[in-house]
């Protein structure tokens, strides 16, 4: 009889975090599951520590090479024999032992669920710091609309990959991580799924999620590498893609906005807990080419990304190259009032900084792009 649920556990370097991560799932009241350990050809004592585990349940699969993180996440899905499959990173782990329990209820009860996923409890060093606040998208349980919650995610992802289990169907017809874009894979699947599936959102922080240097998003996110930012913009205008393709958006207006957001952002100052900045003009251009559809749209974007930039320097008190960030986005986009409005209260001096203060900044949260 095949368990129900199969959980993934990949791992490289990682053995002295394996026992807690293996043993949170071990101590889980709901107990039709397999653990797969995908030991990715790991220098250190990984094949001692999977072996410890005293139960049939868990099994050490070895590569003989390293394949590279994502082809280990899609490798241990494909054996995965479970209904449902929760891939879990070594360094994070289960604190509930009633979440798979839930887990199974919610997908059982709801089968065009395709994923479920929770709130996280962020960890740093040995210490918990509260839930991460990326996470959290209220207090109530929710079944979303898949459209809606795609709508969500372009807002930035909101699922650690570590809190969410899958439907095996939907690997199966939709595909699994995308070697294409190591670093936010992830975050893109989500977006793919939520085309095809509704999701569902346990409020309940159900997994702890270890914030650490020897993390593969630290290792990604080291000073000066644009990879991250070159990921996450190709989420976003994928999913910008597949959307319309399933007819789920009629035109790109805030796919374009979140997109100009970070590219902004990265183009200047960097993203918010990155070093700065993540992104060239060099960088950007291929993207630029390579995803919009036509030279309107190519417009668009631009002259979001400047209005982003004029923010960024207005933030930073560099006023005059705010004010020439947004003449240039005027000149692509002349009948946007609120950055005319923008542009002229610079011209203004100090009365028109006051007034910004007063009414736009006070309406306008810093990660709106328009």
């Amino acid at each position: 009889m095949n368990p129900l649920v199969s959980f993934v556990v990949p791992c490289y370097k990682f053995a002295h975090l394996l026992p807690q991560c293996v043993n949170s799932i071990l101590e889980q009241t709901y107990q039709n599951y397999e653990i797969l350990i995908m030991d990715n050809c790991s220098p250190d004592t990984t094949p001692e520590v999977a072996a410890s585990f005293k139960d049939p349940r868990v099994k050490h699969i070895r590569n003989e090479v390293n394949i590279g993180h994502v082809r280990n996440f899609n490798k241990g899905i494909t054996l995965a024999e479970g209904k449902y499959v929760w891939l879990v990173s070594p360094d994070d782990w289960l604190r509930d032992p009633e979440a798979l329990s839930r887990y199974v209820d919610v997908m059982e009860r709801n089968p065009e669920v395709g994923f479920a996923f929770c709130r996280a409890i962020e960890v740093q060093g040995t210490e918990e710091v509260g839930i991460a606040g990326w996470t959290n998208l209220g207090e109530d349980d929710r079944i979303w609309n898949g459209p809606d919650f795609l709508m969500r995610l372009i807002e930035g992802d909101c699922v650690v990959l570590s809190a969410a289990m899958v439907r095996k169907e939907c690997y199966e017809k939709f595909g699994m991580f995308s070697l294409e874009m190591p670093h936010a894979n992830d975050w893109y699947l989500w977006c793919v799924l939520a085309l095809h599936y509704r999701v569902a959102y346990l409020a309940q922080p159900m997994l702890h999620v270890r914030m650490h240097e020897e993390s593969l998003t630290s290792a990604f996110n080291q000073r000066g590498n644009p990879l991250c930012v070159i990921d996450e913009l190709n989420v976003i205008w994928r999913a910008a893609r597949l959307a319309e393709l399933a007819g789920v958006i009629s035109n790109r207006r805030a796919f374009n906005t979140s997109i100009a957001t970070m590219a902004g952002r990265a183009l200047t100052y960097g993203q918010r807990g990155r070093s700065m900045p993540g992104l060239s003009d060099a960088d950007f251009e291929p993207l630029l080419r390579q995803h919009v559809k036509d030279s309107t749209d190519e417009e668009d974007m631009r002259a979001r990304v400047q209005v982003v930039i004029g923010d960024e320097e207005y933030w930073h008190g560099e006023y005059k190259k705010s004010a020439q960030a947004y003449w240039r986005s005027l000149k692509l986009r002349p009948w946007w009032i609120r950055t005319w409005v923008k542009f002229l209260l610079l011209k203004t001096g100090a009365l028109g900084f006051y007034i910004r203060r007063l009414i736009l900044d006070a309406r306008e949260p810093r990660a709106e792009a328009m």
